[in-house]
């Protein structure tokens, strides 16, 4: 989405959490557990620096990059604090009341103008009541709604839709029996199914919510587990709660080609690419996909054009370039920002010093953190400049604008493996958390996750 599509005025950029606390973000003491790299600062920052934005006229500097280029930034400015984030208390289900929030991976909130007031809205990849992880299947897209960003936020209201069902519910692969001639709300391929391996399958990923000529969508995948793995764009013949049908380019399969690709257990053929998006701007709109590719939608929005050899973005890829996941696109000061999401891995180096770099793993490296990291053009296609850290632990993210103008990214603390995995850390993983993002202003703007007093 566009910084203007949410239709606010920008004030100073980081007024919109005054007064609000943040709770369960990173504490000070795991921060100062964390290892240090060239350059990190010598222990955990304090305060905020809401008092240096934009209605000033005055920005923060740039940061100098770690070099050589591909070496991540671990400064624990850059991590999720408690003064500068918050876990959203978004309204519990009866399967998230044992654990006492809801458990979240790929966390997307944003924030539009309806009927003139504000509406923010919340999602992400969720698990079903018995297991561990969002796969080897999971029950659809839940979604969430606040008038401020603190809340509270309450399940959509989908009684209306499908009374007596689970609240909040959006789309699932179980909605089967609501398909009818002319309009598909679940394509067989998105159907659940068996197999020996893993008994039932078929699992959405990565949901983000998109409000587009007044019409809502949502550009979600089906996972690793699912028939053909890829994205696809639903489209709401209501409000933000529905009802959802599938646009018509996504009833025979997912966006773009397959390749191989994806777990050994993926049949060849099914892998498409994941993690879409979609960016608009004025009356055009565009998927974004799987961090390289992108293509225009059509004027109708039921499919994109060309549909197959889509275009690539212009990037500065790492050497080697690992793999990423996780792209959203965001306009900001006229700037165009690349987000994507990155494994830092941890190595040593010839003479004994650490190592933390968007590597390819192998011997000797160890997943530390999953981290967003951001490149920044003045054309949508690029090309793009040189990637920086945005922040440490936030991947698989978005950004959003809220309705007082202050700019925020989503996180979600990934338990697969790193940091967030260690036993210690493991039960406060999978969370739905916002952190206040600065910018450093033009022509050379770039955004961070807010910086501690220095």
């Amino acid at each position: 989405m566009s910084s203007t599509e949410s239709g606010f005025r920008r004030r100073a950029l980081l007024a919109g959490m005054a007064g609000v606390g943040a709770a369960v973000a990173l504490p000070t003491a795991a921060a100062q557990a964390a290892p240090a790299s060239a350059g990190s600062a010598s222990g955990a920052p304090s305060g905020a620096v809401a008092s240096k934005g934009a209605s000033k006229g005055r920005h923060l500097s740039n940061w100098p990059d770690p070099e050589p280029y591909s070496l991540a930034d671990t400064r624990l400015d850059l991590w999720p604090r408690d003064d500068n984030s918050l876990i959203l208390p978004l309204q519990l289900r009866p399967r998230d009341e044992e654990l006492g929030r809801v458990w979240m991976r790929d966390f997307y909130v944003n924030c539009f103008r309806v009927d003139g007031r504000p509406l923010y809205v919340a999602t992400g990849t969720t698990r079903v009541p018995g297991l561990t992880a969002a796969a080897p299947w999971n029950d659809g897209i839940f979604v969430w709604t606040a008038r401020s960003i603190e809340g509270p936020w309450h399940l959509a209201d989908t009684t209306g839709i499908r009374p007596g069902a689970e609240r909040g519910k959006v789309w699932s692969p179980e909605f089967t029996d609501e398909n009818k001639a002319g309009r598909t709300v679940v394509a067989p391929w998105q159907e659940y199914w068996h197999d020996d391996q893993f008994g039932k399958r078929g699992e959405v990923w990565a949901p983000e919510i998109h409000r587009f000529r007044d019409t809502w969508y949502i550009v979600a995948c089906m996972g690793d587990h699912s028939q053909l793995v890829g994205s696809f764009m639903l489209v709401s013949d209501g409000g933000v709660e529905g009802p959802y049908r599938l646009i018509e380019g996504n009833v025979d399969k997912p966006f773009g080609d397959s390749f191989i690709g994806g777990p050994k257990f993926i049949k060849p053929g099914a892998y498409h690419h994941i993690d879409g998006s979609m960016y608009s701007e004025g009356d055009d709109a565009w998927l974004v996909l799987h961090n390289d590719l992108y293509a225009k939608f059509r004027d109708d929005m039921e499919d994109i054009v060309p549909n197959t050899g889509l275009p690539t973005f212009q990037q500065h890829p790492y050497s080697p370039e690992p793999y990423r996941e996780g792209v959203y696109m965001f306009k900001y000061g006229g700037k165009y920002y690349l987000v994507q999401s990155a494994w830092d891995w941890t190595s040593v180096n010839a003479d004994g010093t650490v190592r933390q770099a968007y590597d390819t793993g192998g011997a000797g490296h160890t997943q530390f953190q999953y981290d967003a990291v951001v490149a920044v053009s003045d054309r949508f296609e690029g090309p793009y400049s040189e990637r920086w850290t945005m922040g440490v632990g936030t991947g698989h993210n978005n950004i959003f604008e809220d309705h007082h103008g202050g700019l925020w990214s989503t996180f979600f603390r990934n338990p697969n493996a790193g940091y967030w995995s260690n036993p210690s850390r493991v039960d406060d993983g999978a969370a739905a958390g916002v952190v206040r993002l600065e910018w450093t202003g033009r022509p050379d703007g770039r955004l961070y996750v807010e910086r501690g007093k220095r």
